[in-house]
């Protein structure tokens, strides 16, 4: 006898993570199509509108019927927030639920995936207080606003040594009385969730992700670049940063070859996919799953369905 389906509350958030070029838009689709789901972007780089072929953004026909959310929400001068994507993230899971479906978050963006999925408080901001302890920094220097964290939040001030982290602490302090360490998440899931990791060997990742990268060549990523200059790309605090652009920007400006962005992309993106992968290796209730594995789609919907890891099902 099949076990009952669960109630539109009881189903869990299936969270898709891995490192880039492991195949999470595939897996995720395939989720959504087997078990009856919606998908909600959970890749930072993929809210912003046009920018397709540097971010591998997941195509109209890719997606096969499935219906996605949080993708080409934002333009490129606009700044990603991860208090923003968690308020949208948690009213996009209720509804899908409400309507008897699965959420599938999917993305390699470490903190917006625990945004949605746990226990976590974002403090305020208030610009005149920032811009106080900005101007701080520059006429007493790092090493000051370090002591001062040090004698208000020291488990702050171990963690954090970049100056605009030190001064977002200091920011918290003041503005609620707490320490900045007190806001840090915890493994606490806020409702049912069931996260699913992508494994590959690094030797295949490595070799997937400059496959990639010339094929976002191949495909027009210098074009897209260029389409995306004067609509305030370079001015975007946060699309700026996206990996290949910064690269192929460098290219306009006739600082570097075609060849010498793409190399430099394959680079920043295996630099990039180990971070990823430290992070997500450090959350023990991700199952990690083989992303060749013949297997994979039902060892991963199993895992949904039966709320167990998939390496204890049967082979």
């Amino acid at each position: 006898m099949s076990a009952p389906k669960p109630s539109a509350d009881e189903r869990p958030v299936i969270a898709v993570v891995g490192p880039t070029g492991s195949g999470k838009s595939d897996l995720g689709v395939a989720l959504a199509l087997e078990l009856g789901g919606e998908v909600i972007n959970a890749d930072s780089m993929q809210f912003y509108r046009g920018m397709d072929i540097g971010t591998a953004k997941i195509t109209g026909a890719e997606r096969r019927g499935v219906p996605h959310h949080l993708l080409d929400i934002m333009d490129v001068t606009e700044e990603a927030s991860v208090s923003a994507f968690q308020a949208q993230a948690r009213e996009l899971i209720s509804g899908i639920r409400a309507r008897g479906r699965y959420p599938v978050l999917v993305g390699g963006s470490g903190l917006y995936v625990r945004a949605a999925l746990d226990v976590l408080e974002f403090p305020g901001t208030d610009p005149a207080v920032r811009a106080g302890i900005e101007a701080e920094l520059e006429a007493r220097g790092l090493p000051a606003l370090q002591d001062r964290l040090r004698d208000v939040d020291p488990v702050s001030a171990e963690r954090i040594s970049d100056a605009r982290r030190v001064v977002r602490a200091l920011e918290v302090v003041e503005l609620t009385g707490r320490p900045f360490s007190s806001f840090m998440p915890v493994r606490e899931y806020v409702s049912p969730a069931v996260q699913i990791g992508l494994g590959v060997e690094r030797p295949v990742l490595h070799e997937r992700l400059a496959r990639r990268v010339d094929r976002m060549v191949d495909e027009g990523l210098l074009e897209e670049v260029r389409r995306l200059e004067p609509a305030g790309l370079r001015t975007g605090r946060t699309a700026s940063r996206a990996l290949g652009y910064a690269q192929f920007l460098a290219v306009l400006d006739g600082k570097s070859s075609v060849p010498e962005a793409a190399a430099a992309t394959v680079v920043a993106t295996r630099q990039f996919a180990r971070r990823q992968l430290t992070w997500f290796r450090a959350d023990p209730r991700i199952t990690w799953l083989e992303h060749n594995d013949p297997r994979l789609l039902a060892r991963a919907a199993a895992a949904v369905r039966e709320g167990r890891p998939p390496s204890i099902l049967d082979k």
